[in-house]
Order: structure tokens, then sequence, then C-alpha cells
């Protein structure tokens, strides 16, 4: 497998300018806070959300960096809770009529920031320079679902959320099913709610916890193999190594339940079973962590891809407990064959 580093100077630069760091001279470089051992102090809680969408929006086609008064509609309108512009198409508004159908979230359970990244791009893809996703390859499809409509189709559910019908637990995602949260990846990429991830750290592990369904990676940084291959996880197999300040995670053996990548809670593409993830973790500033990470899939995508995402500095970890039981799947399931039966009894 072709192995992809991609260029990060005008990233690094752009970044550092936005916050105050000269990468020119030693004297203006940002010194991280350090562990007794001398490495980069990571640890903390950090908060991903942002009003910078994944992928460039088609208004901004030809431009990398949003203006200032671009920033400051978006962010007002934020503010407003009047988001709608990036928000999941599934997201509403207005009361619904008695009796009617639920649907998914209204834009109040929802929280997708107030702020647009540091740098002011137009999406957290930095690579390649179009800010979208590339091509998928011949046959493959991204796969995208309905968060309140059935859709019949083919198992395994690799989104996160939603699904293709109501007849086993099989037909709905995985977040539904809370195996996996829908916005923990990895890698992690900004969606709904609860969008903290907290780090730990010692000599030889570090932490990666994200609470959506309670996730933590334990990643070894002593050097060892990965699993044979033949072993897979939902969130891979995962091995860390340092290069220079940058903390650089190197995930494999994912399974085929998984995606190779969900751009959004409720679509997917390619299997997990061909990915190879990189991630990286820079503290950038006192109160900011700047996550990178690298989809490499040849099978799934005609190019590699890389996105950035400062994170900044949270409050505190907030508990999910997954509809407390999981309640939500056993009541989908229950109220289709309710339905199932009442139809059958009708004359």
């Amino acid at each position: 497998m072709t192995r992809h580093r991609p260029a990060r100077t005008t990233l690094t630069t752009m970044i550092a300018c936005t916050l105050g760091v000269g990468v020119g001279g030693a004297q203006d470089a940002y010194e991280p806070p350090r562990t007794a051992e001398g490495k980069p102090d990571l640890q903390g809680v950090w908060d991903f959300r942002t009003l910078t969408p994944l992928q460039r929006p088609d208004d901004s086609a030809n431009a990398a960096v949003l203006s200032e008064e671009r920033v400051a509609e978006l962010e007002a309108q934020s503010d407003a809770r009047e988001v709608a512009a990036f928000a999941p198409s599934d997201v509403r508004d207005a009361p619904l009529p008695v009796g009617g159908n639920v649907g998914g979230y209204n834009s109040y359970w929802v929280d997708q920031g107030a702020r647009v990244v540091d740098d002011q791009r137009t999406s957290l893809i930095t690579d390649p320079p179009t800010g979208r996703l590339p091509a998928l390859q011949p046959g493959v499809e991204m796969i995208e679902l309905s968060l309140g409509e059935d859709r019949p189709g083919t198992r395994p559910v690799r989104a996160r959320a939603a699904g293709i019908g109501t007849d086993s637990f099989e037909d709905r995602g995985l977040a539904e099913r809370c195996l996996l949260g829908f916005n923990s990846g990895p890698p992690i990429v900004p969606a709904g709610y609860n969008q903290n991830v907290q780090l730990f750290q010692t000599p030889d592990y570090v932490v990666i916890l994200n609470e959506m369904v309670h996730d933590a990676r334990i990643v070894p940084l002593d050097g060892r193999a990965h699993l044979d291959e033949r072993i897979r996880q939902w969130m891979g197999d995962s091995r860390g190594r340092w290069e220079g300040d940058t903390l650089v995670v190197e995930t494999r053996n994912f399974g085929h339940r998984t995606a190779s990548f969900n751009s959004s809670v409720a679509t997917a593409a390619g299997t997990g079973t061909t990915l190879h993830l990189i991630e990286r973790f820079q503290r950038a500033a006192d109160d900011t962590l700047l996550y990178e990470f690298t989809v490499n899939d040849p099978d799934t995508f005609t190019a590699p891809f890389t996105a950035a995402l400062p994170m900044k500095m949270g409050d505190g970890m907030f508990e999910y407990a997954c509809h407390e039981g999981n309640y939500g799947l056993l009541n989908i399931l229950t109220g289709a064959r309710t339905a199932e039966a009442t139809a059958e009894s009708t004359p």
C-alpha cells in the first residue's frame, strides 16, 4: 500500500500565523507545556465543535479562506441559532403536529459550535486543495441514509446513524446500536453534540477517550508491531510515535462492519478493512490542540485526503448514556412490529 505524507508547510504556516506563532524564528515559536519526560503535554479535555464544514461548500468553490464579512455573518447566524446552511438536512426547527412522526433531533438538541476554525478555512479538508473529498473508485458508492425513512439495502449498515429498515437491529446504524459514537471516529469528525475528547499520557501510552459510547483507544508508544491483520477491531489497532513535538497515531486492522470513511452521521463509503489512518496531535497554543488526519484507502478513494481541526480547551466531559440502556433501538423495532400487527389485523 502506498503511504502518503501530505505537504504541511502551507497549513502549518496559516495556523501558526493565526495563533501568533512565528514559524520562521525560534524566539517566536510556541513552547508547549511538557511532561516530566520532556514530551509535549497533550492532556486535557478538547472541544472540537466548529461551524466549518468537512467539505468546502459549493458557494465557496474558489475560496480557500472565508472573508471577514462571511465569518461575521456565519457566526452571527450561529448566535441566533440560524445555522440551516451548515445543519444536516434532517434537523428541523418547526414544531411537529400532535400524533405525527417525531422525526430526528430538532435544532435545540444539536450543537454545531459558534465559530469557524482559527484560520477561517472554508473546509476542514486541507488536501486536496479543492477542500473536497477525492472521487470514489469505480463501483464504490457513498451510501447516504435518511434519519427518518427506511431504505432497503445491504448489510452491514456502516453509517453511524440512520439505517436501511426495521426488520432487525442489524438494519440500524452503529451509533443507534450503541456500538460506536457518531462523532468519535476514528477519525474524529465534528457532528451533532457532545463533541469532546479527553487525552491522557504516560511515557508508554496515550489514551484517547471519547464519551460518545465511552470509546477509549489505548495507544502504545513503545514501537511494538501492529496486531496480526486477521485480528480486526471496531476502532482498529492503533500505534503511536513522536515525531518531534507531534504525536503521530497510525491505525490499521479496522473491521468490515465499519466504513472506510463516514463524511457525516448518515453516510458511509467503503469498508474499514482497507483503511490506513494516520492522525497527528500537536499542541499549537495554550488553549489549542491541532488535530489532523489522513485517510489513505486506494480501494475506496482515488487519492488520499487530509483534514485539520484545531480543538479548543474544553470545560469537561459530559455523560452520554446511549439511550440509557438503548431503549431507542428497542422502541424502533417494537414500533415496527406493532405497526405490522395493526396492518395485518385491519380489514
